[in-house]
């Protein structure tokens, strides 16, 4: 049991600024008092039902399973999600806390783009004013969710500090939140974050783990061997991990972004590589990625949702107990994976979801055809087009983006 409020173990925390502890007060208020009541989460489970796709199925991949041998390989599919990621199970979650504080106006930070597009989408179901702070940089990646965004109502600011990825896209929301606190909730993308956030992120997307490990159950009549998780903050991987907590003969597997390689100081890997130390920043107590004075470091993965220089302090401290084990996919192994799970399922993963696909195929063949594991897909990768395309240097598409690029500049 945690001895304070908001940590775990010795992760966590709530290190904010004077001016927003009343709203931060409001908002445990707020989340406690929905918590507490069977009433919020039927209605939260009733509205991703019938909003959402809820329960996503659990796919087998058999032609996958029969390529490595060893353990069945099943694939929770939150790709099929509204928005084509996990990330509606939170956002739904906040907007009917938004609702019942009253509050008119969201704002939200992104990365890959799933959480802003999601949270778009939230606003404009319930008739809410949206602002989303992106990276410059992944501005560029994720362009197409860019274009959703606005097209949903929302106005999308690109930040222009920094690495210009997902951590400058936070400091730039709680920028904005300070000066709009009255009348603005933040809606927090992941497991990261000031207390209530972690908690409150992890609440939402367990309806993920609560749903697979009854799936597994119907469907072999035992528990996975394993479950594997992509972690850029974590909350996909926190979701599914929720399921299992209590089971300790099921390892829980969270997979970071490995970029060209733990060696070469390019990538985002907290707890699998050796360049992570414990700091504080954005609001509370992690593993971060940062220098001998604690500046926060430049990251780098293909995906953008990994891109992040903390990770979730739930995590940090499952990580730090021995319950979940950490590994890291390179940019290299998650090109080539994806391109096998596209050719053998026929099923597009998101860039981030392949971290996980990465580390379940190293180690199914080591299992026995009477395990079964579970790979959770947080994502779709329809939004990485302009980055798998290029990756692959496809010709085609090639052809495409040169004669679409003429057509403009002719106008």
């Amino acid at each position: 049991m945690d001895i304070k409020e908001g940590y775990y173990g010795q992760w966590g925390g709530a290190f904010t600024p004077e001016v927003l502890h009343s709203t931060f007060a409001e908002l445990k208020a707020a989340f406690k008092k929905a918590k507490e009541d069977p009433a919020f989460w039927q209605e939260y489970v009733n509205l991703m039902s019938s909003y959402s796709c809820r329960p996503t199925p659990l796919t087998a991949a058999e032609n996958l399973s029969g390529l490595f041998g060893g353990a069945r390989i099943f694939i929770k599919r939150e790709d099929l999600n509204h928005t084509g990621a996990h990330k509606a199970n939170n956002v739904i979650g906040q907007g009917l806390l938004v609702k019942r504080m009253g509050k008119k106006r969201v704002i939200a930070e992104t990365g890959a783009g799933q959480h802003g597009v999601a949270t778009a989408t939230m606003a404009a179901k319930f008739g809410f004013d949206c602002t989303i702070y992106m990276g410059e940089e992944d501005v560029r990646r994720q362009r197409p969710n860019v274009f959703w965004m606005e097209k949903l109502g929302a106005t999308v600011v690109p930040v222009t500090d920094g690495s210009r990825t997902l951590k400058d896209a936070i400091n730039e929301a709680f920028r904005d939140w300070v000066g709009s606190m009255d009348d603005t909730h933040y809606v927090m993308g992941t497991v990261c974050g000031p207390h209530p956030f972690p908690e409150m992120v992890a609440w939402f997307q367990s309806i993920i783990g609560i749903e697979a490990r009854a799936q597994i159950l119907d469907r072999t009549g035992g528990l996975p061997a394993a479950v594997y998780a992509c972690v850029g903050g974590g909350s996909n991987a926190m979701g599914i991990f929720q399921g299992f907590l209590n089971d300790p003969e099921v390892e829980l597997v969270g997979v970071e972004a490995g970029g060209r390689g733990l060696d070469s100081g390019e990538h985002a890997s907290r707890l699998a590589g050796r360049d992570a130390s414990p700091g504080v920043a954005q609001g509370y107590k992690t593993m971060f990625l940062q220098n001998a004075d604690g500046q926060m470091r430049d990251t780098h993965s293909v995906a953008a949702g990994l891109d992040y220089i903390g990770v979730s302090p739930m995590l940090t401290d499952l990580w730090e107990k021995g319950r979940v084990r950490f590994a890291a996919a390179t940019d290299a192994e998650v090109m080539d994976t994806l391109d096998l799970t596209m050719r053998r399922e026929g099923i597009i993963p998101a860039l981030e979801s392949a971290h996980g696909f990465v580390q379940a195929f190293k180690e199914a063949p080591g299992l026995s055809p009477d395990d079964s594991i579970i790979i959770n897909m947080s994502g779709r990768g329809d939004k990485d087009i302009f980055t798998i395309a290029h990756a692959f240097n496809d010709p085609s598409w090639k052809e495409f983006i040169i004669a679409r690029g003429k057509e403009y500049a002719a106008e």
